[in-house]
């Protein structure tokens, strides 16, 4: 393939479909009456809290004879799973009744242990044949009770698991904690308790390859496809309101303008020039800090590919639910495969910007997205490690991912750096560049950059907000997102609207004889990152329970790294839009 970017694309769609679409074999095993079936404990935290989860026996519960680890991959690492043998024994179609698991006596500091975490919501998950298994760890007592110290707290001592079959496969199954079974966890004193489960067997007719449809149903009700479907309305109309005004505003003044300067020059070529046309020798006049300007487009436009990427992927399929760490490896992997694609575009553009030192601009590129992520990563994985978390990376694999960064990415966007220098292509520009640029005049406050950033955000912004409920219900809550249709067109949705939104703000910029345009159509187009940032801050307060200082900091922390890769990847989008509109404005009238 003669072109690299081909190349670097092909390769980024085979490698990620195939880490990606990777299913557990634990999933697809037939069993025989008796046979063992895989159950994994995997991790315990505070419900309201999804990012704090600890290892499922930082809890004092009954730990098994022979503790096993099972191994993970990298996806699942980063999703902060762990798991490791349960203490329950699930043998295929062999039910138990109020089955002892351990006799314990828990000491004073083991009771509070687990009246801080009941205090807390403190949920379990396991993992039964690739199965999830959710449940409450105890409950509080506030019945008719208003002063806290007379709260009591319950822990949860008896488990009944109710499994469905289909002749040799596991189906379904679904836990129950058993309301009567309760030790009174109030008082600061030891306590002897037996811990115990049950398990019935069932029989079904749902088939193996639809036991995973249960799990994306809570998101395929009506109410919420409604609600989903309100929110693609909403979006369309703004869209087609938007494009409407535009088409007709932008091309009538267009015509006008077009009709006007072809009277002038028939009229009187001497005459003086007023409006965009008037600044034709300054409209292609290289931006200030041209190596950072290539660098945010090459960051942003590989951003964008890998969006593309994943919505692939998740239209064909392989983000079902509890896919365990399926979505970081695509990431990841994809990340890696794709910066070629940076070091491509950023390089070419800014040796056509006639910039000479394209070593620099290569790095900056490298850094200017990782770099804040890698700083971001540092501190937060600094916090999950002093508060023991799942959340905190192995060092094991903090050492993948360097080899990954290493021995995959640095050397592709090298690679890709190489060829966009060698490249040689040239910036086209209808009309030629004075050699002075002309003073521009004094503007009213709202043309200046941040009110003009305000209007380019809020449309895009409106157009998605009913759709960002629920992804941050479901990446910082416990919601299952599968509506990955929905959300493409609302993606596209989003590319439009900033698209024509950055168009109408760069065409009334440069008809105010403004010709700073380049970074102003960039910032324009990446306002939208901000307004989602503010979204969060609203978010937190108002629709969610979270709290804590590791909750808060991961929450904060990596919605900022989110919100600054939209703000490349959709200020490239700006900014690319309004290249083509310019070139192609002034490539309509008789330039000098």
């Amino acid at each position: 393939m003669n072109n690299p970017l081909t190349t670097l694309l092909f390769l980024a769609v085979l490698v990620a479909s195939s880490v990606t679409h990777v299913r557990s074999d634990a999933s697809d095993h037939r069993y025989k009456d008796g046979d063992p079936v895989p159950l994994y404990a995997n991790k315990v935290g505070p419900f309201h809290n999804p990012s704090e989860t600890y290892r499922y026996f930082d809890l004092p519960f009954c730990v098994p004879d022979h503790l096993r680890e099972k191994k993970e991959a990298l996806g699942e690492v980063l999703n902060g799973d762990r798991l490791v043998s349960a203490p329950y024994k699930l043998n295929f179609r062999d039910e138990k009744t109020s089955a002892v698991v351990c006799k314990k006596t828990l000491t004073k500091e083991e009771v509070a242990q687990f009246r801080s975490a009941i205090e807390k919501d403190y949920y379990f998950q396991m993992y039964y044949d690739d199965l999830p298994i959710w449940g409450f760890i105890g409950k509080v007592d506030k019945q008719g009770k208003t002063d806290p110290s007379e709260y009591k707290y319950f822990l949860y001592k008896h488990i009944q698991l109710d499994v469905l079959y289909n002749k040799d496969r596991v189906i379904e199954v679904s836990v129950r904690m058993d309301p009567q079974s309760l030790l009174d966890l109030t008082e600061d004193k030891e306590v002897e308790t037996e811990f115990l489960y049950t398990v019935k067997w069932k029989e079904t007719d749902t088939s193996f390859e639809k036991r995973m449809e249960k799990y994306s149903l809570s998101s395929s009700l009506p109410h919420h496809l409604e609600i989903h479907w309100f929110s693609i309305i909403n979006s369309c109309v703004t869209v087609l309101l938007l494009t409407g005004f535009l088409a007709t505003i932008l091309m009538r003044v267009l015509k006008n303008d077009f009709v006007k300067y072809a009277q002038d020059e028939e009229a009187a070529d001497d005459q003086e020039e007023t409006g965009w046309k008037y600044i034709h020798g300054d409209v292609f006049r290289y931006p200030k800090f041209k190596s950072l300007f290539a660098a945010a487009l090459g960051s942003g436009t590989q951003l964008f590919t890998l969006t593309v990427f994943i919505f692939i992927l998740a239209l064909v399929g392989v983000f079902y639910p509890y896919n365990r760490g399926a979505l970081f490896t695509a990431l990841v992997v994809i990340y890696a495969l794709t910066s070629g694609i940076a070091g491509y575009t950023a390089t070419s553009f800014y040796c056509q910007l006639e910039g000479k030192n394209w070593v620099r601009n290569l790095l900056l590129t490298g850094c200017l997205f990782c770099g804040p992520l890698f700083l971001t990563f540092c501190f937060l994985n600094t916090v999950a490690i002093v508060y023991s978390a799942t959340a905190a990376l192995p060092f094991g694999t903090i050492v993948v991912i360097v080899l990954i960064w290493t021995l995959v990415t640095s050397p592709l966007l090298v690679l890709g750096g190489i060829a966009g220098k060698n490249s040689k292509a040239e910036f086209q520009a209808p009309c030629r560049t004075t050699k002075y640029p002309r003073e521009i005049p004094q503007l009213p406050w709202y043309r200046s950059a941040l009110p003009q950033m305000a209007m380019a955000g809020f449309l895009p912004f409106s157009a998605i907000y009913i759709e960002l409920y629920y992804i941050f219900a479901s990446v910082w809550g416990h919601r299952i997102y599968t509506i990955y249709s929905i959300l493409f067109i609302v993606f596209i949705i989003l590319l439009i609207v900033t698209a024509f939104i950055t168009v109408a703000l760069t065409y009334f910029q440069l008809a105010a004889e403004d010709h700073e345009w380049w970074w102003r159509s960039f910032l324009c187009g990446g306002s939208t990152g901000l307004f989602i940032y503010a979204y969060c801050l609203y978010y937190y307060h108002a629709r969610s329970d979270m709290s804590g200082f590791m909750q808060t900091s991961f929450f904060f922390g990596y919605m900022a790294c989110i919100c600054y890769g939209f703000f490349l990847m959709l200020g490239t989008v700006g900014f690319r839009a309004s290249l083509f509109f310019i070139r192609h404005i002034y490539r309509s009238i008789k330039c000098e």
